[in-house]
């Protein structure tokens, strides 16, 4: 099994720093995907609400549970509160419906998956007569007070965030009693999230990297110097990707349904960048965002227009 790194979160509670994504992942793929990867050494899933792939997701955990590969404290599953569910009478609704999905009694880390709100009901994205989002003002804090009561009540190990800014996270801070353990942003070295990263980590906030083959983005994937500095440790772009948000003290999330690539992803504890390397990545940064969901722009607590 290889030799995953952990982080301790500011709560005392240790976490994989590397785990199997499953945004985007088929319903029809992603429960093989998931027996696939606890077979291979994967102790973290990440999911989501919004993903419409829980159910399936708890279906590969149980029958791996059931076969005794690992029992429900080997793993470590994330998920994330949806954007219709912001108001705080909402919240632990949510949770239990993500908990029967995934056939779970608890969660290990549940995030406030954006900072910002949908209108509610039972459409995941509510669109008005021109086709645009229908957008809720709830405000972030008032959601961030039910993930609180959450954690108290011990439904989840951890709480945190995802696509907060720096004036975000600060705001959360001030009117918070639980500080989130991790603040889930894209990271990549052509997005290094540099100045964020130092912010949250001044904090006490692990990061968490998501898409960091920048959602398959050929500029990525095919850049030649990336090719270079991976081939120098024997190594595909795609590991090089990977191990770097690690190596910057991160954890990482990396999506695949396909055997062969599950069990790539994870070979990347065996060797490390060196100090001249990690410079030049880290001097890489082209501010290259993949998911800037844009749909999004006019919401007054969009994250993407600050600086970081």
């Amino acid at each position: 099994m290889a030799n995953i790194p952990w982080i301790t979160f500011n709560n005392g509670q240790k976490f994989p720093m590397f785990g199997l994504g499953t945004w985007k992942s088929e319903p029809g793929k992603v429960t093989e995907a998931v027996k696939d990867a606890i077979d291979i050494g994967y102790r973290h899933i990440d999911c989501a609400h919004v993903y419409g792939n829980e159910a399936e997701v708890g279906a590969g955990i149980a029958a791996k549970i059931k076969e005794g590969v690992v029992k429900r404290e080997d793993l470590y599953i994330t998920s994330k509160l949806w954007n219709t569910y912001h108001r705080a009478g909402a919240v632990e609704g949510a949770l239990k419906v993500t908990l029967k999905n995934l056939g779970l009694d608890y969660l290990d880390l549940y995030l406030i998956h954006w900072p910002f709100g949908f209108k509610e009901g039972d459409e995941v994205f509510p669109t008005g007569p021109e086709g645009k989002i229908l957008f809720s003002d709830i405000d972030y804090i008032e959601t961030w007070k039910a993930m609180e009561a959450l954690y108290k009540k011990g439904l989840v190990k951890s709480i945190g965030i995802s696509n907060f800014n720096k004036e975000q996270v600060e705001r959360l801070l001030q009117n918070a009693e639980v500080v989130p353990v991790t603040n889930q942003i894209e990271l990549s070295p052509f997005l290094n999230q540099k100045k964020l990263s130092e912010f949250c980590r001044s904090k006490n906030i692990t990061i968490t990297a998501y898409s960091p083959l920048g959602s398959g983005d050929p500029k990525l994937l095919n850049d030649p110097t990336l090719k270079e500095i991976a081939a120098k440790h024997n190594k595909t772009t795609a590991q090089l990707l990977i191990k770097y948000p690690i190596q910057c003290g991160c954890i990482c999330i990396p999506k695949s349904v396909t055997k062969s690539r599950i069990a790539e992803n994870i070979n990347i504890f065996d060797f490390e960048f060196s100090g001249d390397e990690m410079n030049f990545l880290n001097n890489l940064d082209k501010k290259l965002r993949t998911c800037p969901f844009t749909e999004t722009v006019e919401h007054k607590h969009y994250p993407f227009h600050a600086e970081y």
